[in-house]
C-alpha cells in the first residue's frame, strides 16, 4: 500500500508542473492583453466620453484584463506555495471556482485562454482529488466556495480602485448604474 500511495503522490509532481507551467503562459497572454489595452486606453484618461460606449467597452474590457490577471497571479502565489502533497488539499481547492469563474469571463473576449483555464480546472481538480485521497485528506466545498467569493470580491475591490485611480475623470459609479 505504501508503495502505491509513493507512486501516486510521485505522478502528483509532474502534473502540478505542467499546472504551473500552463497557469504562466495564460499569465503571460492576459499580461499582454493588459498591457496593450491600457497603451490604447490612455488617451481616455483626459478624453473619455461617456456617452461613446465605445470608450466604455475598452475600459471595461481593461478592467475585466486587470481582473482576469490578478486573480490568476494570486492563483500562482498559492500554486507555488504548496510545500509537500498533505499542503495540495488545503491550498488548491478555493483556487477551482477562481481559475472557472475567470474561464467564463474570458470565453468571448479570449477564447483561447478560456480553454487553457478549463483544462487548467480540470488538471488542478484532479490533483486535489488525487492528493485528498493520498494524505486521507477531506474538505469541505462550501467552504473553498466561500474563500473563491471573498478572493474575488477582494480582488474586484481593488482592481476598480485601480481602474478608477487610472480613470480619474470617468465617473464609475454613474457608469455601473446605465
Amino acid at each position: 500500500m505504501d508503495t502505491e500511495n509513493i507512486s501516486h503522490s510521485v505522478t502528483l509532481t509532474p502534473r502540478l508542473e505542467y499546472s504551473t507551467t500552463l497557469l504562466d503562459e495564460i499569465i503571460d497572454i492576459i499580461s499582454q492583453k493588459r498591457d496593450d489595452l491600457k497603451q490604447s486606453n490612455k488617451d481616455l484618461v483626459s478624453d473619455f466620453d461617456e456617452s461613446d460606449k465605445t470608450h466604455l467597452q475598452a475600459i471595461e474590457l481593461e478592467r475585466i484584463m486587470a481582473f482576469s490577471l490578478e486573480i490568476l497571479t494570486l492563483t500562482k502565489r498559492k500554486t507555488r506555495s504548496i510545500t509537500n502533497v498533505q499542503s495540495i488539499p488545503q491550498v488548491l481547492p478555493s483556487s477551482i471556482p477562481l481559475i472557472r469563474t475567470i474561464s467564463a469571463q474570458l470565453y468571448e473576449l479570449v477564447p483561447d485562454c478560456s480553454q487553457k483555464l478549463s483544462e487548467l480546472s480540470v488538471h488542478l481538480g484532479s490533483i486535489v482529488l488525487d492528493s485528498a485521497a493520498l494524505t486521507h485528506a477531506s474538505f469541505d466545498f462550501s467552504q473553498s466556495n466561500t474563500e473563491s467569493s471573498i478572493l474575488l470580491d477582494e480582488v474586484k475591490l481593488m482592481v476598480d480602485s485601480k481602474i478608477s485611480k487610472q480613470y480619474p475623470n470617468v465617473d464609475f459609479f454613474k457608469l455601473c448604474n446605465t
